[in-house]
C-alpha cells in the first residue's frame, strides 16, 4: 500500500521580499493545482514577524511528490530572489532520487533536512 508523504519547506524571507514571494507563490499555487493533481495538499504560511515562512506539502504518494520536484529548479530559482532555504522535512518514504536530491540541496545550502520514514499509524482524512 502506498503512503502519502508530507513535505514541509522553510525559508528565511530576504529584506523587502515579502511581497514578491506573496505574488510568486499565490501564481505558483494556480498552476499547482492545474499541473499536479497529486498534490493533496500545497499551503503556506508566513511568521509573526514577516521574515520567515513554510511551505506544507502532502502528496498521495511518492510518484506524486516526484513529479511535484518535476520544474522545481526553475520555480527554485525564481523564488530565492525573495526567501533562502532554512531547513525542509520530509515525513514518509520517498524515492531514493528524490531523497538524495533533496540531501544534496539541503547540504549545499548548509540547511538541515529531517527525514522520518516510518509512519506509526493515523489516519488522512480528505474530501
Amino acid at each position: 500500500m502506498s503512503e502519502p508523504i508530507v513535505f514541509i519547506s522553510h525559508f528565511r524571507v530576504k529584506e523587502g521580499g515579502l511581497d514578491t514571494i506573496r505574488t510568486f507563490a499565490r501564481e505558483v499555487f494556480e498552476r499547482m493545482e492545474a499541473d499536479k493533481p497529486r498534490t493533496l495538499l500545497f499551503r503556506a504560511y508566513v511568521g509573526e514577524q514577516g521574515d520567515r515562512m513554510s511551505f506544507i506539502h502532502v502528496f498521495a504518494d511518492a510518484d506524486a511528490l516526484d513529479s511535484h520536484f518535476e520544474g522545481a529548479d526553475e520555480r527554485s530559482r525564481m523564488a530565492y530572489e525573495a526567501i533562502e532555504p532554512d531547513g525542509w522535512e520530509i515525513y514518509g518514504t520517498p524515492s531514493q532520487p528524490a531523497l538524495d536530491g533533496m540531501r544534496a540541496q539541503a547540504a549545499a545550502a548548509g540547511v538541515g533536512l529531517r527525514h522520518e520514514p516510518e509512519p506509526m499509524g493515523g489516519f488522512v482524512r480528505l474530501g
